[in-house]
C-alpha cells in the first residue's frame, strides 16, 4: 500500500482524506501521525492555491514524498467573500469554530436569507520533491442558514446549507456530506492522477 501524507492536523479533515483514498489503496497519514513533530506552516499566501501549495511543497521538502493538502474555506457573497482564506481564524488565532460562526452570523445578522449565498471552496495542492505541484479546485454552492443545526461535520458545517437541501451540512449523515462535498469535488479531479499510480 502507498503512502500520502497529508497535510493537516485537523481530525475531522483528517478522516475525509483517509475516506477518500482508501479505495485507492494508499494509505493517508496526517501531520499528527509522524514520528517528527512538523511545525505549522505559516500561510502567507493571497490565495487558496498560493497557501495549499505553500504547505504541500514545504513539507514535501522535508519528508521527501509525496504530500496532498488543501486549503479551504467559506466564501459569503454578502460579506464580499470572506471569510475566505481566514476562515480557520475568522475569530481569531484560536481557530474557535464556534467563535467563528458567531462572527458570521453577527455579520449577516439584516442579510435577507436569499441574499446569504455562499460557497465552500477547496482547493488540493499535490506536491513531490522535484516536480512541478498540481492543483484541483472544488466548490459546494449553498447559502447561510439563521441559526446553527446538526451534530456531525466540524467547521461551518452547521450553518451551510448545500443547494437542493433543506438541512446543513452538519444535519447530513458524513457519508451524503461527503459525497457532495467541495473536497469531493476536487477530489474527483484528482482521481484520474491517483489510478495511474496504484
Amino acid at each position: 500500500m502507498k503512502q500520502m501524507i497529508i497535510a493537516t492536523k485537523n481530525q475531522g479533515k483528517a478522516k475525509e482524506f483517509k475516506d477518500f483514498l482508501a479505495p485507492f489503496d494508499i494509505k493517508a497519514v496526517s501531520l499528527l501521525e509522524l514520528p517528527n513533530t512538523i511545525d505549522d506552516i505559516e500561510e502567507t499566501g493571497t490565495t487558496f492555491e498560493q497557501n495549499a501549495a505553500l504547505k504541500a511543497e514545504t513539507i514535501a521538502d522535508i519528508t521527501g514524498g509525496p504530500v496532498l493538502a488543501d486549503d479551504s474555506g467559506l466564501v459569503i457573497d454578502a460579506l464580499d467573500g470572506k471569510p475566505g482564506i481566514f476562515s480557520a481564524r475568522y475569530a481569531g488565532e484560536s481557530k474557535d469554530d464556534n467563535a467563528n460562526i458567531e462572527k458570521v452570523l453577527s455579520e449577516l445578522e439584516n442579510i435577507s436569507l436569499e441574499k446569504r449565498t455562499a460557497r465552500f471552496v477547496c482547493v488540493l495542492a499535490m506536491a513531490k520533491p522535484n516536480e512541478v505541484t498540481r492543483f484541483y479546485k472544488g466548490t459546494c454552492d449553498g447559502h447561510i442558514a439563521n441559526y446553527p443545526k446538526g451534530e456531525y461535520g466540524f467547521g461551518y458545517d452547521p450553518i451551510f446549507v448545500p443547494n437542493g437541501y433543506s438541512e446543513t451540512m452538519a444535519e447530513l449523515l458524513p457519508n451524503e456530506k461527503n459525497s457532495i462535498s467541495h473536497r469531493k469535488n476536487a477530489f474527483i479531479q484528482l482521481e484520474a492522477w491517483l489510478k495511474g499510480i496504484r
